[in-house]
């Protein structure tokens, strides 16, 4: 059969392809729509609600802990905490509502049933506490310390089964296009063999000129991608390093800033002293012009001072028993401090921050020892001067009876140095209890944070994989339009 060359042209490089075209054309809209059908399910029902599963475990293991915490500590007030307490309850519920609106799984329909069967007493706990704090009454928080951690960590805890659910499911699903991507390829595949097989004669030398461009153009691109993505490494490790810093910077801060106010503490603990000890030498030297007046009665008091100075004696003595136990009480928290430094340094990398509060708790447990060491010599000198004073008031009654009322008075005195020292113990034994109470509560903010840290983590690591997947699929689909 003859047919014009001109047919055949017609026939070979028009209608031919037309048809291989149109039916390659039908083939990727049905198999991009199916992609664009996952992907948007993968995002609006996988993705998103992560985000929202995410805000509300943030809203009860964060923000209200944290207003309970601060508000304890007197950090903030309590109409502040109430507020945000208050707050977090409408977010959580906003954000649980719009979470139930999205396209759930048999299995996801169980467990938010279960996580709603949590939320009643979680909800209890919270009502509760917010008419505490609605009371304005700061001790009644301590009952809500402990019991809250008990009833917000197994409802976290399955709004992180939750959350892990969704990454399973968003991994079958873009299972699922990764199932479509691969019979789009191997449908491609079998296009181009057959194109190459039937058109390679005819289209040999036109291939070459193009195959040429071609590489060209792919060894421009593939060098311009290998140079951003040395830049974009290079801006990630930087990014890192500044992070880090910034780190560093803001755990510095906060050991200086707790460091300041220590010491600002101490400094005006130390003023009121010094404010005490000068109105004690005041009434001393008040003491001294009573004295001119007092002669006469310096044989009937001699028993009393007597009697003054053996119960000077025996306090400073129970001074040094409690200074005694300061020190030994030292001891024990510079032990407890080394325990805990070897503990950290196990923990390696999560343990650093606990590392720095064992160091600090070791430090004042150093101050401490240094002050009952300094206390004990005090008391030694005291006894030894009420030894002279003892001396001197016998040799005084004999001699000069001005002498007598001076000793007296002079026991005074050191009756009231006795109770200024009696207070240095007591804010020394205050010092150490509130340590202890914030090195407790640091562990357990440490471990909290720790937790929300790997679950946030996780669940970043899931959101970047999930990315890495849509972004691929986004360059085959590109890639695959622009062949079009």
């Amino acid at each position: 059969m003859n047919i014009k060359l001109s047919t055949k042209l017609y026939l070979g490089f028009f209608v031919t392809p037309a048809i291989i075209l149109l039916g390659v054309s039908l083939y990727s809209m049905i198999s991009f729509g199916q992609i664009n059908q996952q992907v948007t399910a993968l995002y609006d029902d996988r993705i998103v609600p992560l985000k929202q599963l995410k805000l509300v475990s943030d809203a009860y293991a964060v923000l209200v802990v944290d207003a309970v915490n601060k508000a304890h500590e007197k950090v903030t007030s309590m109409e502040t905490a109430l507020k945000s307490i208050e707050k977090a309850s409408s977010e959580i519920k906003e954000h649980w509502q719009a979470y139930q609106q999205t396209n759930l799984t048999p299995e996801e329909q169980k467990l938010s049933r279960e996580v709603e069967t949590l939320f009643v007493p979680v909800n209890q706990k919270i009502a509760r506490l917010q008419q505490a704090l609605e009371t304005g009454d700061a001790s009644q928080l301590d009952a809500y310390d402990g019991p809250l951690y008990e009833v917000i960590d197994p409802l976290t805890q399955k709004i992180q089964e939750l959350i892990n659910l969704q990454l399973d499911i968003a991994a079958q699903e873009r299972a699922e296009v990764e199932t479509v991507y691969d019979r789009i390829i191997l449908f491609f595949g079998l296009i181009i063999f057959v194109a190459v097989v039937v058109a390679s004669p005819i289209g040999f030398f036109f291939s070459q000129s193009i195959t040429n461009t071609l590489k060209k153009t792919l060894q421009v691109v593939s060098e311009s991608s290998t140079e951003i993505a040395a830049a974009l490494e290079e801006q990630e490790r930087t990014a890192n390093q500044q992070a880090s810093a910034v780190n560093e910077t803001t755990t510095t801060m906060n050991e200086l800033s707790t460091s300041s106010k220590s010491t600002a503490e101490q400094a005006e603990s130390s003023v009121m002293d010094s404010k005490q000890a000068l109105n004690l030498t005041e009434n001393g030297s008040k003491a001294v012009e009573k004295t001119l007046d007092g002669m006469a009665d310096l044989r009937e008091k001699v028993d009393g001072i007597a009697q003054q100075i053996i119960r000077l004696s025996e306090q400073t003595n129970q001074i040094g028993n409690i200074s005694k136990l300061v020190s030994d009480l030292a001891n024990q928290t510079n032990m407890l401090a080394l325990n805990a430094a070897v503990e950290a340094v196990r923990a390696g990398e999560h343990g650093k921050g606990f590392a720095v509060v064992a160091a600090e708790i070791r430090k004042l447990s150093d101050e401490s020892q240094k002050s009952a060491q300094r206390i004990n010599t005090l008391v030694t000198d005291i006894q030894s001067a009420i030894n002279s004073t003892v001396i001197v008031t016998e040799e005084g009654t004999k001699t000069v009876l001005l002498g007598v009322e001076i000793a007296q008075m002079t026991a005074s005195a050191l009756m009231g140095v006795s109770d200024s020292v009696n207070n240095v113990v007591l804010n020394n034994q205050q010092i150490s209890l509130n340590t202890q109470q914030q090195a407790i509560a640091i562990s357990q903010v440490l471990e909290a944070m720790n937790s929300i840290n790997q679950g946030s983590n996780e669940t970043a690591n899931g959101l970047n994989q999930t990315k890495t997947g849509l972004q691929r699929l986004n360059q085959v689909a590109l890639e695959l339009q622009s062949s079009l």
